[in-house]
């Protein structure tokens, strides 16, 4: 069973921000199966389980969808809780997150590594005590000038970027459907030979 979070802020001040990427993902992984995420007290996330990646003839894979109820800085934790209440395993943690070092709408799968300087990737590899888990990472580009990165990944997207952002965030969606169905070694490949 995968366990698939999107990294953001909760609240309506921040719904529109570029480091709530992952929330918009996961908003649209739920609207492909008409289902929407119910309050887990025992995590302090919002959760569904859903089958994910139906392919003819398959009934698809059992996924734990979620979004942590706290500030990213502080998601490892629900996000951790999640998975122990789950019996999810770190290996089949998926995480979309905004990044930083990716030009805009580029999106990038990984397993492991560091987390770049991001808050919330530092907290789920501090809470589970590992960092083998899958990243899909989506850029949203460096701040232009001398803006302050912080400032930057807590702004909202410009208007050319709103425009382009439903093609991406349904590409995004795509990705994790093909972790799930085809394995991270594959979706990889086809992920970054387009």
């Amino acid at each position: 069973m995968f366990t698939v979070v999107g990294l953001g802020n909760p609240g309506t001040k921040y719904e529109t921000t570029r480091h709530n990427i992952g929330y918009l993902v996961v908003d649209e992984i739920l609207a492909r199966v008409g289902t929407t995420l119910s309050q887990h007290k025992q995590s302090n996330t919002r959760a569904a389980s859903l089958r994910l990646g139906v392919a003819p003839g398959m009934p698809g894979s059992q996924v734990i969808v979620g979004l942590s109820n706290s500030y990213m800085n502080e998601s490892g934790g629900p996000i951790k809780a999640l998975m122990s209440y789950f019996h999810g395993e770190v290996e089949n943690l998926i995480v979309i997150h905004d990044e930083l070092d990716l030009p805009f709408g580029t999106l990038k799968l990984k397993r492991g590594g560091g987390e770049g300087g991001h808050n919330g990737l530092k907290s789920i590899s501090r809470s589970l005590g590992d960092k083998n888990y899958i990243r899909l990472r989506f850029g949203v580009g460096r701040p232009p000038g001398r803006q302050d990165p912080a400032d930057f990944v807590l702004s909202s997207f410009s208007n050319a970027e709103w425009k382009e952002l439903p093609f991406l965030i349904s590409q995004a969606a795509d990705v994790v459907e093909d972790v799930l169905v085809n394995g991270l070694e594959t979706a990889t490949m086809r992920l970054h030979t387009k």
